[in-house]
């Protein structure tokens, strides 16, 4: 069985495109074979990763469409550094089908429905949600055995992630999922200890999920190499494997990698 990690967030700039490509760069670079599935209808995968626009027959939302034969999109990201990871890219025509999945028996259950039919061989899928509560994270929620959520160390990010997670869990028991998907954590992300509400912020968001039982990873810092390394379309442990903040990705991978290990075994 496949480990299938939902990135949600109900706030823009909370970097969960910039955590499902590093964390999809890092899992290739450790041997395993990893698909993002960009739900962003502006494509920020392909932004990210510096892809070319592409045709709407090679986007998700020609996977959610009733004519869909298992031909799934597939394109490579960073062949010549890592192999075996590959994404099938977002666009415009998302919002369409957004509206489509209301009207279908199965609209909730669609990409879950579209990986038990067409099955694809990766041992990580990343679903890389865009940012609000509706139809495309659900439907990633449907699909997924795993739940991480970003958040940008901000009050507005911050006092939005209750009502997410309340969302979460409304929708895990609206869908009847059985098992499941598990919470891996909360990932803090744009962490700069020199700013002091960042400090507080997490200085009083520590003791509030550690009360609810709720993992959270040490916060991934802010660095304008972030950037700088997205310019290029590249990672950045591709363009500076030696800066301090590639090893704030390292204990989010290690629970994948026991995640993975874990659904193996189930």
């Amino acid at each position: 069985m496949q480990t299938r990690l939902a990135l949600l967030s109900n706030a823009g700039g909370s970097g969960k495109t910039t955590l499902a490509t590093h964390l999809a760069y890092t899992l290739g670079a450790k041997g395993l074979s990893v698909l993002i599935i960009d739900l962003d209808p502006q494509g920020s995968v392909s932004l990210f990763c510096g892809l070319d626009d592409p045709e709407e027959d090679q986007t998700l939302s020609a996977v959610l469409r009733d004519d869909f034969d298992g031909n799934w999109p597939l394109i490579s990201l960073w062949s010549d550094r890592v192999k075996n990871v590959q994404a099938i890219r977002g666009d415009l025509n998302l919002v369409q089908s957004q509206n489509e999945l209301v009207l279908n028996a199965r609209g909730a259950y669609l990409l879950a429905d579209r990986l038990q039919d067409f099955p694809v061989e990766h041992d990580v899928i990343i679903f890389d949600c865009p940012a609000t509560l509706g139809a495309l994270p659900q439907i990633a929620i449907s699909a997924s055995t795993h739940l991480l959520v970003p958040l940008q160390v901000e009050p507005k990010s911050t006092s939005g992630a209750g009502k997410l997670l309340e969302w979460f869990y409304s929708t895990v028991r609206q869908l009847r999922l059985k098992p499941e998907p598990e919470l891996l954590g909360i990932v803090p992300n744009q962490y700069d200890q020199r700013i002091a509400i960042h400090r507080n912020i997490l200085e009083e968001l520590t003791p509030q999920l550690e009360e609810l039982g709720i993992n959270y990873f040490t916060p991934i810092r802010f660095s304008s190499e972030f950037k700088n390394a997205s310019a290029r379309g590249l990672p950045l442990h591709a363009v500076r494997p030696g800066h301090s903040a590639c090893k704030d990705f390292e204990p989010i991978t290690d629970a994948i990698l026991s995640a993975v290990g874990a659904v193996a075994h189930a």
